[in-house]
């Protein structure tokens, strides 16, 4: 039970992070060779494959509650939902995925990734690294507070594309308010993003402190 639990969680890591490899790469070389062009193709070209690696981080969250990965339920629960909530709307919203804030959405998505995915990957097979250990948890940090802000600017960007519910579209109209829509809702979720990206960080910071000392003791009994 316990190789296959490895076994698993191995594999999941790796295939994480080939698919993200996959899409750094792929959106590298189309803005290479296309140069700004290419920013209004990216989610056609790499979509399918994010939508699927971030359909699959919900299992991280099962990971977690399982004991398999050893991390903090909350701020990965947040980062997990912020995603796909965010990737959903883009999906819906054919207007909002040729622009470049979703170009470069994914591109800090691939690069938080890609800086974590590796460091599960050698604590899996028992041989961390110490600059991985600290570009996980320092350089991860800055990174997914801009993250968050680009997620903003999406969302905002969205806006214009969002329809309001019509007046006699629901049958709770009687109930809800007619002005209450979806870019209302857009709207208060932008705070709502705010406060679980500021949850996320302190309990983040905290999980930094715990593993760096963690790793700073193992370090002095050698």
């Amino acid at each position: 039970m316990l190789s296959f639990r490895l076994a698993y969680i191995f594999s999941y890591n790796l295939f994480q992070f080939c698919g993200h490899t996959w899409i750094l790469a792929n959106t590298m070389a189309r803005f290479l060779t296309f140069g700004q062009d290419a920013l209004a193709d990216t989610f056609y070209s790499v979509g399918f494959v994010m939508s699927l690696c971030q359909l699959l981080s919900i299992l991280e969250l099962f990971h977690i509650a399982d004991g398999i990965e050893k991390a903090r339920l909350l701020p990965r629960f947040v980062q997990v939902m912020e995603k796909n909530l965010l990737l959903t709307m883009v999906i819906m919203l054919e207007e909002i995925q040729s622009k470049p804030v979703v170009c470069a959405q994914f591109f800090l998505w691939n690069i938080l990734d890609l800086l974590r995915y590796p460091h599960e990957l050698l604590c899996v097979m028992d041989t961390p690294s110490t600059a991985m250990l600290w570009t996980r948890y320092t350089l991860w940090i800055p990174l997914y507070i801009l993250s968050v802000a680009t997620e903003g600017v999406t969302i905002y960007q969205a806006l214009p594309y969002v329809e309001p519910t019509a007046p006699n579209s629901s049958p709770l109209n009687s109930t809800v308010p007619a002005h209450v829509g979806l870019p209302v809702i857009l709207m208060l979720y932008l705070p709502v993003l705010a406060l679980g990206a500021s949850v996320t960080v302190w309990q983040l910071l905290k999980e930094r402190q715990h593993h760096l000392e963690k790793w700073n003791k193992k370090m002095k009994k050698k």
